[in-house]
């Protein structure tokens, strides 16, 4: 058996809800069929109060073994590095100091979303909780248990990154933990499952006709690319959302919206708007990072040149405007 322990802090609760979707099959049967123990969950476990705490205090007395300590949300530091900003309801004890400790018993640590792993929404703007990442603050390794901590078994956290994250990637994970499959070349250097993040949003991407020959978007709603001037990132974004996609058919670029690039550190403060993309001379700031920028330049030009009539049309349009050509086979 595969005990599992989940716990939250600092975060909506987003994550949570997201693996919630996880289908065929669902979360449940997912962890019968693993062999996984569910421990305690804050929104799925009946345990309250003193019964959660005696399960604590079992995994800290080497009573009940942990194999995977799964945290959601960032952990507050908060106020002067006393953790008390979170404090575990009838323990007396900062959240930040029960993380540290059971983390120490755990034989994998797992961040869940990008709060947990890189400080996310919950340490932006002033950051008056100094809310932090488990093994990371930003890019910056260090976070709540430090750039040297190992789990009971010798492995760095793994950072199951997004906002939210996909239930697959939660779940395929865990699997792969459970099985004692996990190895430290399955993580790329943010501590991210290279499973999802050796692919990039733009991989799959329904608008992908759009950006090679670069007819873009201009307004909210319209059909073209929206890397040009509405601010995607799928170009530098790393995660399978749309070779994935998510409850079986939807992606944040295949409804309307722009890849913020939620698996990246630091992805809550780009300095500029969400739905804006920054420029110097007209040329987009975020290019694809494997392309140099002189490449992409010409690149660019040739391809707007080369635009057909229908992409230039529909790429402003909310709903489609001219189909694609139907051809005749010449008798």
């Amino acid at each position: 058996m595969f005990n599992l322990l989940w716990l939250q802090s600092a975060g909506c609760g987003g994550c949570s809800m997201s693996l919630l979707n996880a289908e065929s099959p669902d979360l449940i049967s997912t962890f019968k069929a693993a062999n996984i123990n569910l421990l305690w969950h804050p929104s799925l476990s009946e345990e309250t109060g003193s019964e959660v705490t005696e399960l604590l205090e079992n995994i800290l007395a080497d009573e009940l073994k942990l194999d995977a300590l799964c945290i959601e949300g960032a952990v507050p530091r908060g106020p002067e590095g006393t953790g008390r900003f979170h404090m575990l309801g009838g323990t007396n004890m900062p959240m930040m100091a029960w993380v540290q400790k059971l983390a120490q018993k755990a034989k994998y640590t797992v961040a869940i979303g990008s709060c947990a792993a890189y400080g996310g929404i919950s340490a932006a703007g002033d950051n008056i909780t100094d809310a932090a990442g488990l093994q990371f603050e930003g890019e910056v390794p260090g976070g709540i248990l430090g750039a040297e901590y190992r789990s009971a078994s010798g492995f760095n956290t793994v950072n199951i990154s997004g906002c939210p994250v996909h239930p697959n990637w939660v779940t395929e994970t865990l699997i792969s933990l459970a099985l004692g499959e996990h190895t430290e070349e399955a993580l790329d250097q943010f501590g991210r499952p290279r499973m999802y993040a050796d692919h990039l949003v733009h991989h799959g991407c329904s608008r992908n006709e759009f950006y090679e020959y670069k007819a873009s978007a201009e307004t909210p709603g319209d059909l073209g690319c929206m890397m040009e001037n509405m601010g995607c990132l799928g170009t530098q974004a790393h995660a399978d959302c749309n070779t994935r996609p998510w409850n079986g058919e939807g992606s944040c670029t295949k409804g309307g919206y722009a890849c913020i690039n939620c698996t990246a550190p630091e992805f809550e403060e780009p300095m500029h708007s969400f739905m804006q993309t920054p420029k110097v001379a007209g040329i987009p700031v975020g290019l694809p990072t494997d392309m140099p920028k002189a490449w992409f330049v010409a690149l660019a030009s040739l391809s707007k040149a080369a635009t057909p009539e229908r992409l230039r049309k529909n790429a402003t349009s909310e709903t489609l405007i001219y189909p694609p050509t139907v051809h005749k086979r010449k008798s």
